[in-house]
């Protein structure tokens, strides 16, 4: 065991006895939706989520597209694959290709683009209330939640939405934002969805592209990690795994670095420790600002509020994620 991974073993040991001395409370339910199929940051979410049983039940992982790799069944395929390497059962679900304005006059035709996972989302929220709502981690375009509200508004006072998305208050080309804005005007201009932003913010420590990890940390740190799944698992870029720590491996040696040091970061695994540990962040609620062209505008008296989480503690998330992978 390296010097790095008994340090941040002994991080999440500590994180893991502060959580065995507060409170018993009842487990989150969730749904995941995601581009799983996209970068790799979807599938080190994945496998954390449904890894912490503990902490999670997923209801389902919602899928769908901002790239054109695969279309919707390279999202659900790429999704499953991770759950079969983790060897857990998911329920995984096809949802939009389009975007939500090419989407919304359909949605009351019969099996519109999308229906699988923005009906799920509506009949799941129905059996939730304002004092026990259902937490929806969207680490993609907001296309299918923003479906789901639209159809189905008096869902709206059920559900959490943590978004993983924009590089608040900055416009820039942040992906999961420029791939729908329209979809992201509508959650925050139309509705009173309890709403919390997690921005990428790249290249600022405050954002979760600060979490990152290099090729050759996942090499000494993240390989063999998990499980060994009950089959060889083929992957995205050929070869076949049994530990879902080799296919990160072969993530990051595929899809290659962003960043000095050639780094990547894990910015939808960072979403999933934020709502498991709200401490590993801080939260700022703000009014919530407007989209106007390709600029956030702040609107101080807007009462219509939403939460932002900063400042990340990225060694304890990377820690937990290794721990997690560990059991």
């Amino acid at each position: 065991m390296t010097n790095m991974r008994k340090t941040l073993l002994t991080l999440a040991a500590a994180a893991f006895m502060a959580a065995a001395c507060a409170p018993e409370s009842a487990k989150i339910d969730v749904i995941f939706d995601t581009d799983a199929d996209n970068e790799l940051d979807d599938q080190h979410a994945i496998a954390y989520l449904l890894m912490n049983e503990d902490t999670f039940t997923t209801l389902a992982i919602t899928t769908n597209v901002t790239l054109e790799r695969g279309g919707i069944q390279g999202q659900v395929d790429e999704a499953q694959r991770v759950a079969d390497l983790v060897n857990k059962t998911a329920n995984i679900l096809p949802g939009a290709t389009a975007k939500f304005e090419d989407i919304l006059p359909t949605v009351n035709e019969e099996n519109y683009d999308g229906y699988e996972a923005v009906e799920f989302i509506i009949e799941s929220a129905k059996k939730y209330s304002p004092e026990n709502r259902l937490t929806v981690i969207a680490v993609g375009k907001l296309t299918n939640v923003a479906l789901a509200l639209a159809k189905a508004p008096g869902i709206t006072p059920n559900i959490r939405l943590v978004w993983l998305g924009s590089n608040l208050p900055s416009f820039e080309n942040e992906w999961n934002l420029i791939c729908d804005i329209p979809s992201v005007k509508y959650v925050i201009d139309n509705t009173e969805v309890d709403l919390e932003i997690v921005p990428a913010r790249y290249g600022e420590p405050s954002g979760t592209d600060a979490v990152r990890v290099s090729t050759e940390y996942v090499k000494t740190e993240f390989a063999g990690l998990g499980p060994k799944a009950k089959k060889p698992v083929t992957g995205r870029h050929g070869g076949e795994f049994e530990h879902f720590g080799d296919y990160s491996l072969s993530l990051f040696e595929n899809i290659g670095n962003w960043g000095e040091g050639g780094t990547r970061a894990l910015f939808d695994m960072v979403s999933v420790a934020t709502v498991k540990n709200p401490e590993w962040a801080t939260k700022t609620i703000i009014p919530a600002p407007a989209l106007e062209g390709n600029t956030w505008v702040e609107r101080p008296e807007n009462p219509r509020k939403i939460a932002v989480w900063e400042n990340f503690a990225s060694d304890e998330i990377i820690a937990d994620f290794i721990a997690t992978l560990g059991k």
